[in-house]
């Protein structure tokens, strides 16, 4: 069976992987990256950098959630 969730791959710190989001989470991620300036692959390496456990996608996806709940405040 084929996911619904699509992969994308993106270079981090020079190294390619792939990351599986939902579009509703990919787009949300390319407007974050672009109000902050930054690149996606940019963000991404940040988001990576500081996760504390989990993988890449699913803190992608906390990540997004936090921006929203913190822009709800």
């Amino acid at each position: 069976m084929k996911s619904l969730v699509p992969g994308r791959s993106i270079v981090i710190a020079g190294h390619k992987t792939s990351i599986s989001l939902e579009d509703e989470f990919w787009n949300s991620l390319k407007e974050i990256a672009g109000e902050r300036g930054m690149t996606v692959p940019a963000l991404v390496g940040a988001i990576d950098a500081d996760r504390q456990h989990g993988n890449l996608s699913s803190a992608i996806r906390l990540f997004v959630l936090g921006v929203y709940r913190d822009q709800r405040r």
